[in-house]
């Protein structure tokens, strides 16, 4: 199993210009860090308009200088938003190209197509999301492997034109999905791609559910790209300290703070997000979550939703994933109020101790 790191970009200074360029400049000296130590992937995600909790809005501007910056270490996107509003296919295909060139073809193509808060900010409608997100995923792979290339569909009129440049990775990187539904889960393995699924707030038997309905449903794929991509990936917050204390004591209120804030954004889906659009009742609930954070985060812990301890904690957590058959493990450790030495020495004691104990010191 591979250990990869995820990124959000949080901050408790959202519209202080000096706070956001020292968590991007934080983020660039922690993926150095994790390049040197093993970790085999860094991902991205491209959120909008969701103040504090992520600011990573424009991935592929700081995709450019990761790779100028590591060697090893793969670039995931994670994800690429595919309705035509948020981003055209042909820049899509344009961007992930030019990027997989300049890594030397280290990049790894997520896509999805966000939350009904995001879309609507982009006067996407969240009725025709899915299927926008559809054509644009079954064109791109057309693009870096057509020449020339044309199409005629419901949203893209396409002349005939070479799409260029064309990945490093032939025929093109591997593609995956953000899953955060069931039916994401049947999707991606529908489409041949491999799932990218939240296990933080999920039992690892819950995690498991959606992993064994993805292995049976991807035997009757019809794979929109050249090749099928079987693999699984758990999305986790973590953080290991060198001691249990010590880990425990950095994360309880950050993981806390981010599963509360991702219920505030994403999950009252019929008020359109929000913490001013929720209903009162809905007020009422956030308030009792808040007076029980603490014991929503040792109930996670303690189930190995989020990996949180020593070096010798974590790994046996982690392993938990790999015996479900987890191929991979995104976990986010830059996270709201846990300083930067602090994910820095997370970094430095997964690769040193953390690692070694899985496969993924092959880069593979």
């Amino acid at each position: 199993m591979h250990i990869d790191l995820q990124y959000e970009l949080a901050t408790d200074k959202p519209f202080n210009p000096a706070a956001d360029r020292e968590i991007f400049e934080n983020a660039l000296d922690q993926i150095e860090l994790a390049d040197k130590v093993g970790f085999h992937t860094v991902w991205f995600v491209e959120h909008h308009f969701l103040s504090e909790f992520s600011h990573s809005s424009a991935p592929e501007v700081i995709f450019g200088a990761i790779t100028q910056r590591t060697e090893q270490i793969r670039i995931g996107v994670g994800v690429s938003l595919l309705p035509y509003l948020f981003n055209h296919p042909i820049r899509v295909a344009e961007r992930v190209a030019t990027l997989d060139i300049l890594s030397g073809g280290r990049v790894e193509f997520g896509t999805g197509r966000s939350s009904e808060y995001e879309q609507l900010g982009f006067g996407i409608s969240p009725q025709e999301s899915r299927a926008q997100w559809q054509e644009a995923l079954e064109i791109i792979p057309k693009m870096w492997t057509e020449r020339p290339f044309k199409y005629k569909g419901r949203f893209f009129d396409i002349p005939e034109r070479d799409v260029v440049p064309r990945p490093l990775q032939q025929p093109h990187p591997p593609m995956w999905l953000g899953c955060s539904s069931p039916e994401a889960w049947r999707l991606a393995a529908l489409n041949g791609l491999g799932a990218l699924g939240f296990s933080f707030l999920l039992t690892p038997d819950e995690f498991k559910a959606h992993l064994d309905a993805y292995r049976a449903n991807i035997k009757d794929c019809v794979p929109v790209g050249k090749f099928v991509n079987d693999k699984v990936g758990g999305f986790t917050l973590a953080h290991c300290g060198d001691s249990h204390a010590i880990a425990d004591k950095l994360a309880l209120n950050a993981c806390a703070w981010y599963m509360l804030k991702s219920y505030e954004l994403f999950l009252p889906r019929t008020a359109q997000g929000g913490w001013q659009a929720l209903t009162d009742s809905s007020r009422h609930l956030m308030d009792a979550l808040h007076s029980k954070s603490g014991e929503m985060y040792k109930v996670l812990n303690g189930q190995n939703s989020i990996i949180v301890g020593s070096p010798e904690e974590c790994i046996k957590k982690l392993k938990v994933y790999e015996e479900l058959g987890c191929d991979r493990m995104l976990c986010l450790m830059q996270m709201r109020g846990i300083p930067h030495k602090d994910v820095m020495r997370s970094i430095e004691l997964f690769g040193k101790e953390v690692i070694p104990a899985f496969k993924s010191k092959q880069r593979v």
